[in-house]
């Protein structure tokens, strides 16, 4: 079953798409700029236990400037094919809105 996201930012919205110690088989994932005139900036990492403040991060991409109308497609399932403890999150800048939908 998809998941599916709509995401507005605020002064930097990191958003959880999967949690930590969830398996969760991905083939695909999709980041769609929604804003008609506005680049959006995105970052999508994972990440282990983001509540105890001592956490690995390791970045998919980073700082992605995705123009206004477009959409990413992440389409390896490699790319996703991480352990169990780690979990995906998304940050986009303040004021940018993306659509999210994981397959």
């Amino acid at each position: 079953m998809a998941l599916y996201y709509n995401i507005a930012g605020s002064s930097s919205v990191t958003t959880e798409l999967i949690s930590p110690n969830i398996n969760r088989s991905v083939s695909s994932l999709t980041v769609c700029n929604t804003h008609a005139s506005n680049s959006a900036s995105i970052t999508l990492f994972i990440q282990n236990n983001p509540t105890s403040g001592t956490t690995n991060t390791y970045n998919i991409v980073k700082a992605v400037v995705l123009p206004a109308k477009t959409t990413l497609l992440f389409d390896n399932e490699d790319l996703f094919n991480y352990n169990s403890q780690y979990g995906l999150y998304i940050t986009v800048g303040s004021s940018d809105t993306v659509d999210v939908v994981i397959n």
